[in-house]
C-alpha cells in the first residue's frame, strides 16, 4: 500500500505538465530579453516606485513612451513569470512522485520571489549611494538581479528536463570526462555572465572601444587603467577561457560513444552559439553600443547557457534519479 498522502502522484511521463513546464522554462528567456533591453536603453528607472509603476498596473504614457514600455513590460512578464513557477510548483506536488522534482519546483518558486524582491530593491534603493565602490546600492542590487535570472533559467530548465519523456524513459550512460567538462563549462559561464552583469551595470561597455584589440595601437593590453577598463578585460579574458573550455566540452562529446544523437547536435549548438556571441559582441563594440545588439548579446548568453547547462544535466541524469531509467 502506498504511503504517499497523495495518491495522485504517480511515476511517468505527464505530456500536460511536461508541455506546461516547457513553457515556464520558456518565458524567462522573454523576461532576460525584456531585461536586457531595458538595461540596455538605460530606463531601468523610467519608474521611481515598485511593485506598481507611477502607483498604477496600467501607467499613463507607458505604451508610448519607450523606456516606460520597456521597465513595465518587464515588469509585467515577471508577474506572470512568478504566476507560472508557482502553477508549476503546485502542479509538480500535485503529481509528481519524485522527491527530488517537487524540492526542486519548490526551490525555482523561493528563487523567482527572492528574484522580484531583488528587483524590486534596485529601484527603491537607487537613490542609496555607497562611496567604497562608486554607484548605488540600487545598482548592486541590479548587478544580483541579472545574476539570479540565470539561475532561475536553469532552473526552470530542470524541471523541463525532468518532466520530459526523454529524461523518464531515456538513460544518457555518458563517460564521466563528459560530466566534469559540462560541469566546468557551466560555473565559467556563469561567472562570465556575473561579470558582464557587473559591466553593464558600471557603464563599462565601451570602457575599451576598441576590438579585438585593447588599445589604438594594436596592443592586448590597455595602456590605461580603472576599475571599468579592469572589468570590461576580465569579460574578454573569460571569453578566450571559455572558448577553450566549450570547444573542449564539444569534443568530448562527439568522442563519446554513449552520447546521444540529442547530445551531439546540442554540442554543435553550444559551439554555433559561443561562435555568434563573440560576432554580436564585436557588433556592440563597433556600433557603440546599440541598444538591439546589445540585447541579443545578452540574450545569446543566456541561451548558451541554457544549453551547456542542458547538456551537462542530462549527463548526470542516472545520479540526479538514483536509478537508471527502466
Amino acid at each position: 500500500m502506498s504511503t504517499d498522502p497523495l495518491p495522485s502522484r504517480t511515476p511517468g511521463h505527464k505530456p500536460g505538465l511536461s508541455a506546461f513546464s516547457a513553457f515556464a522554462a520558456t518565458w524567462v528567456f522573454v523576461l532576460v530579453t525584456l531585461g536586457a533591453f531595458t538595461t540596455s536603453i538605460g530606463a531601468g528607472m523610467a519608474f521611481p516606485d515598485w511593485p506598481l509603476s507611477n502607483g498604477s498596473l496600467n501607467p499613463s504614457g507607458w505604451l508610448t513612451n519607450i523606456a516606460m514600455f520597456a521597465e513595465h513590460s518587464h515588469r509585467l512578464s515577471a508577474g506572470l513569470m512568478t504566476i507560472l513557477t508557482i502553477a508549476l510548483a503546485a502542479w509538480i506536488w500535485r503529481a509528481e512522485s519524485r522527491r527530488w522534482l517537487r524540492r526542486l519546483s519548490l526551490f525555482a518558486v523561493g528563487l523567482v520571489v527572492f528574484q522580484a524582491v531583488i528587483g524590486g530593491l534596485r529601484v527603491l534603493l537607487e537613490g542609496v549611494q555607497v562611496a567604497a565602490v562608486d554607484t548605488s546600492l540600487g545598482r548592486l542590487f541590479a548587478m544580483l538581479h541579472a545574476c539570479l535570472a540565470q539561475g532561475l533559467a536553469c532552473t526552470l530548465l530542470a524541471i523541463a528536463i525532468g518532466c520530459s519523456a526523454a529524461w523518464i524513459r531515456s538513460p544518457i550512460p555518458v563517460g564521466p570526462m563528459v560530466r566534469r567538462l559540462g560541469r566546468v563549462c557551466c560555473v565559467l559561464l556563469f561567472i562570465q555572465l556575473g561579470i558582464a552583469a557587473v559591466m553593464r551595470h558600471s557603464f563599462a561597455g565601451l570602457a575599451i572601444p576598441t576590438f579585438p584589440w585593447s588599445n589604438p595601437d594594436g596592443g592586448l593590453i590597455p595602456e590605461a587603467w580603472n576599475f571599468r577598463v579592469g572589468i570590461h578585460f576580465a569579460h574578454r579574458v573569460m571569453a578566450v577561457v571559455l572558448t577553450l573550455a566549450v570547444v573542449s566540452y564539444a569534443v568530448a562529446i562527439w568522442r563519446d560513444r554513449s552520447a546521444s544523437l540529442a547530445m551531439r547536435s546540442g554540442a554543435s549548438t553550444l559551439l554555433s552559439l559561443l561562435g555568434l556571441q563573440v560576432i554580436i559582441g564585436a557588433a556592440i563594440i563597433r556600433t557603440m553600443r546599440n541598444p538591439t545588439i546589445t540585447t541579443v548579446h545578452v540574450l545569446i548568453g543566456a541561451l548558451t547557457l541554457a544549453t551547456a547547462f542542458w547538456l551537462t544535466w542530462l549527463a548526470h541524469r542516472d545520479t540526479i534519479e538514483g536509478t537508471p531509467a527502466p
